[in-house]
């Protein structure tokens, strides 16, 4: 038994397809109630119930339009599309729960500092201190276009904005002072001036003069979520993030991975635990070995020959239905792509032996078999400090979450490896509790 305890973080799409671009079209997949709350009142319950540390939702500023040079697969396959804007979800959730986390995508790129943190301070706030923000820079010209630019920036000019925004954001969560609001009815002062301040941000790329009009939150300032695989995105995690979510394609990706942005910390004063890192996994369960088997082998049956590719292409910036190499697909990218997709892909190429045409169309691994089985791989990965917990990707949702709570939670309990209630009342504070 280890003192350490997993964290799990689910990952949603408001939609039917996140990672799995066949599982839509499972039986059991639900397609009726997309626009129906109670969809999300329930995988809220779920993931709650199973003492998930939170969810986050992953989220995209348009339709993809790469492959083929439209959005006509994208739409036809059932692509992993955003239908609903998760900050009108996840109040929705926030009130049918008590203790897990929710997060949101927030682009650095596209959106002001003044306007990320008080959405974010108000969410806070209201669902009492237990909010996450998923800072992305954004890496699509598609989503710079709907925003009214040209295309999308440069890698390293997208970071330097960001770390702008950050920074404006946290100094405008500090401009109230704990106790500003005294609410003194025989005094007559409802809020304490003193403790309020303006925030007078100014850097090269965003400004903000502040305060915020709302007092300091549980949290102060979120919980902040991070997926840069890049050179320049792991410094910025290792000076910002306290959560980190990865695609490794081996065990010994992990490790690298880990090691390296752990590493990164101390030039920035942190400890290596005060981030986590997640790795991310969707699963196939089944009560025997040969039942999952053929549970994963019906749900790989249901890919369209062309999706996974597809998903490819909106991920790494680039029509892969037309280029042959790694060298070719930089050469077309421009400003766009996902690093962190790039490198999965070229892991799965160079472990495989295979060409990189056969890379791209591959859909991801899952984790196929009994609940005691993936708990051996994740407690494998877990002690050989390959991560801190996971990212659970869903196939067919809500059933996936269902059975991974219902049937791996517990015996990841059993063998002291996750928490069986939270120890703290914000999310920040569960991270550091286990």
């Amino acid at each position: 038994m280890t003192a350490r305890r997993m964290h799990m973080v689910a990952y949603l799409k408001t939609g039917p397809t996140a990672n799995h671009p066949g599982a839509w079209r499972h039986p059991e997949a639900a397609l009726d109630d997309i626009f129906d709350p109670a969809r999300y009142e329930h995988i809220a319950r779920v993931l709650e119930d199973a003492r998930f540390d939170a969810c986050f939702y992953a989220d995209t500023f348009g339709l993809p339009d790469i492959h083929g040079g439209n959005f006509d697969a994208y739409l036809r396959m059932g692509g992993q599309i955003s239908y609903l804007d998760p900050l009108v979800v996840l109040p929705i959730m926030a009130r049918v729960t008590k203790h897990l986390g929710l997060g949101a995508t927030l682009s650095t790129t596209l959106l002001h500092p003044y306007w990320i943190a008080r959405t974010l301070a108000s969410l806070d706030l209201l669902s009492g201190g237990r909010m996450a923000w998923n800072i992305v820079t954004s890496a699509t010209d598609l989503e710079a276009r709907n925003f009214g630019m040209d295309g999308i920036a440069a890698k390293n000019e997208r970071y330097d904005r960001a770390e702008e925004v950050v920074a404006a954001c946290n100094a405008l969560w500090e401009s109230w002072d704990d106790g500003a609001m005294v609410a003194d009815r025989e005094g007559g002062v409802f809020i304490d001036p003193s403790k309020v301040r303006y925030t007078n941000y100014e850097g090269r790329y965003v400004r903000t003069r502040g305060p915020l009009a709302m007092p300091r939150t549980p949290q102060v300032r979120p919980v902040f979520m991070q997926a840069g695989s890049s050179d320049r995105g792991r410094d910025f995690a290792a000076r910002w993030a306290e959560l980190v979510f990865c695609t490794p394609n081996t065990m010994a990706d992990g490790i690298a991975f880990t090691t390296d942005l752990k590493a990164r910390m101390a030039k920035f004063g942190r400890a290596p635990q005060d981030c986590k890192v997640l790795p991310s996994f969707m699963t196939v369960i089944g009560e025997t070995q040969s039942i999952a088997q053929e549970k994963y082998e019906y749900l790989q049956s249901l890919i369209d020959p062309d999706a996974q590719r597809m998903l490819n292409s909106a991920l790494m910036g680039v029509d892969l239905s037309k280029v042959a190499s790694p060298e070719e697909m930089r050469a077309r990218q421009g400003n766009q792509g996902i690093v962190g997709s790039q490198d999965r892909v070229l892991q799965v190429m160079k472990a495989e032996g295979i060409a990189f045409q056969d890379a791209v169309a591959k859909p991801r691994s899952l984790l196929v078999g009994t609940p005691s089985s993936i708990a051996d791989t994740l407690e494998e990965w877990f002690t050989a400090d390959a991560c801190d917990g996971f990212i659970i990707t869903p196939t067919v949702h809500p059933r996936m979450f269902e059975e991974f709570c219902r049937l791996v939670v517990p015996e990841l309990q059993r063998r002291g490896l996750f928490r069986r209630e939270y120890a703290g009342a914000t999310l920040r504070e569960n991270l550091a509790r286990g």
